[in-house]
């Protein structure tokens, strides 16, 4: 992910470490506001399952 491509927190514009679901809920999250299942996923994995779906962003050089 480039600079240009950086996404921001939905709830403080930090930039986002990742996309996550649960059901009609969708938003990018910085470390502060992202729930623990998507914190406990390593750079560039992802988890789907049921309604939820977590994708943590491939930038461990910046995280």
């Amino acid at each position: 992910m480039t600079m240009a491509e950086r996404k921001r927190c939905e709830y403080c514009e930090k930039d986002a470490i990742g996309v996550q679901s649960f059901g009609y809920c969708v938003a990018y999250v910085c470390r502060d506001h992202a729930d623990g299942l998507l914190l406990a996923l390593k750079p560039g994995e992802k988890q789907s399952y049921d309604e939820c779906y977590l994708e943590r962003f491939d930038t461990a050089e910046h995280y």
